[in-house]
């Protein structure tokens, strides 16, 4: 349903997208991750035709969106991070007039102006200027413009940016809704929303695509592993019992947080490969220790991420000994905004 095959993008001497190529066949819910500058919104204003490709292709439906743009436009909504609106315009007046541009006829695009305003819940600001709206019902709006040509295919850019929380789970409701019968691209910073919504990542890094798939299987293509250990640990013993921890091969890196009554929680990262170290973990402990929970730890989208970022930097050679989280993301993202390709 979507193919991008090889595409790249300069902004002069950046390199802003480097080789992406990835296909989602016809019903896929994909999340496109990465941090800022990864080249994740470039590509899907690539998808989306809203800018053309320097090198490669991209195909909606069978249609090839430089030389059947048009063709290829009728298949798909898009919703960008910046929701281009009328502000003058009431709402029903304006998906009116978007759906005049989508080539409906009168009765049709009537039909489905109300039709999509039920879907959207926009029943209550139907004859409000949009200049009025929150930004919450302007999202709404402009997904509901999307929408209005019944398209197969939906992207979408940062969806729920800007919005409060409340907005935030009414928004992602709606996407969910909508998923369940069309192909979708979704770009967020939001892993928690990916995860929720998305049976898909792809991970963008410096410009390429870096890690593509299912969570469960990046779980495994990345190699980490973890557990999750509950102990009281008295404070003589604490540091001896963090370098015995440490020392078990396989281990990577053990973050600790202090809960009630002296009792500590221990996120251990391991190494896949290391097999079930429940055991040694158990055994790292002194007699003294009360331990109440020890259990394998499923990896998270974030640890993931993190991961493939690390990773990404590793092979780019910009990531300094004993980098934190936030570091790793400017050591993945600093070959494209310093111009390396």
């Amino acid at each position: 349903m979507v193919v991008v095959d090889d595409v790249h993008k300069w902004f002069g001497n950046v390199h802003a997208v480097r080789g992406v190529s990835f296909e989602l066949p016809a019903g896929t819910v994909a999340g496109l991750l990465g941090h800022n500058g990864a080249g994740k919104s470039t590509t899907i204003r690539m998808v989306a035709g809203y800018i053309t490709p320097d090198a490669g292709k991209v195909s909606i439906a069978g249609h090839d969106m430089t030389t059947a743009r048009l063709a290829a436009t009728r298949q798909m909504g898009y919703l960008p991070e910046s929701t281009p609106l009328y502000p003058e315009m009431p709402t029903r007046d304006y998906l009116e007039f978007r759906g005049r541009l989508f080539g409906l006829s009168r009765a049709a695009r009537r039909k489905r102006a109300e039709e999509v305003i039920e879907r959207c819940w926009l029943k209550d600001v139907r004859d409000r200027r949009v200049g009025q709206l929150s930004k919450g019902y302007k999202q709404r709006v402009g997904l509901a413009a999307s929408l209005l040509h019944e398209p197969r295919v939906l992207l979408l850019d940062e969806p729920t940016s800007g919005l409060d929380p409340s907005q935030v789970r009414e928004t992602r409701d709606l996407v969910r809704e909508l998923a369940q019968d069309r192909t979708m691209l979704i770009s967020s910073h939001v892993l928690p929303e990916v995860e929720a919504i998305c049976d898909r990542v792809i991970i963008f890094a410096g410009g390429k695509v870096r890690a593509a798939g299912r969570v469960q299987d990046l779980a495994s293509s990345t190699g980490a592993a973890g557990y999750v250990a509950e102990a009281k640990l008295p404070a003589s013993v604490s540091l001896s019992v963090l370098d015995n921890l440490r020392n078990i091969a396989g281990v990577m890196a053990i973050n600790t947080s202090s809960l009630d009554a002296g009792w500590v929680r221990l996120d251990i990262q391991a190494s896949r490969e290391s097999g079930d170290l429940r055991e040694t973990i158990a055994r790292a402990m002194p007699a003294s220790t009360i331990v109440r929970e020890l259990r394998p730890k499923a990896a998270s989208l974030e640890s993931i991420f993190m991961r493939v970022l690390e990773q990404a930097a590793r092979e780019e050679g910009t990531l300094a000994p004993g980098a934190n989280s936030q570091s790793i993301a400017d050591a993945a993202a600093s070959n494209v905004a310093g111009g390396k390709s």
